[in-house]
């Protein structure tokens, strides 16, 4: 009776290890590069620690943006507004502002992401800051594809530009 009750665990085992792998889905979602902000900032400042972490706001005044279906500026008056925690190096950002296309059309951006800063599982020195960006733009104008895909972005650091380049994808 043991060796049947031990037979029927050791299977029951390895059909529950068999089924919980999982293959990667043949319908990954791809990327198509949709756009590169070039946003300039002003002074940071820093509100202190609050209930939430130590909170930073870094002013955004302008700047250009440019892909193969929009280009145009950004407007002054927006923000990036940082909850900072050192004692994990993770930064939550939160970047709300406005930009114009060539042709007149105001769109309003709300971009959120993380930044951090540690060691991988192997103990390298290692860095991500990756955001995804909503955008709000008039139904009824020729930008309203922005409204209904998803988008991620990365800063491109190669650049000599002072301010942050994002390069910004569509997820297909």
């Amino acid at each position: 009776m043991k060796k049947v009750l031990l037979s029927t665990i050791i299977l029951l085992a390895s059909v529950m290890t068999a089924s919980a792998q999982v293959a990667e889905p043949k319908d990954t979602p791809q990327l198509e590069f949709a756009l590169q902000l070039k946003v300039t900032l002003g002074d940071s400042y820093d509100v202190g620690e609050t209930q939430h972490g130590q909170r930073i706001v870094i002013p955004i005044t302008g700047g250009t943006f440019e892909g193969p279906a929009i280009k145009g500026t950004i407007i002054n008056g927006g923000a990036d507004y940082q909850l900072a925690n050192k004692a994990l190096n993770r930064t939550e950002l939160e970047a709300i502002y406005s930009i114009k296309t060539d042709d007149g059309v105001y769109i309003h951006v709300r971009n959120r992401g993380i930044i951090w800063s540690g060691k991988d599982a192997q103990g390298n020195p290692s860095f991500y800051f990756k955001a995804a960006p909503q955008f709000e733009a008039p139904a009824d104008s020729k930008y309203a594809w922005l409204n209904n895909s998803l988008f991620v972005c990365a800063p491109d650091f190669t650049q000599q530009f002072k301010g942050i380049v994002l390069n910004v994808w569509r997820v297909k």
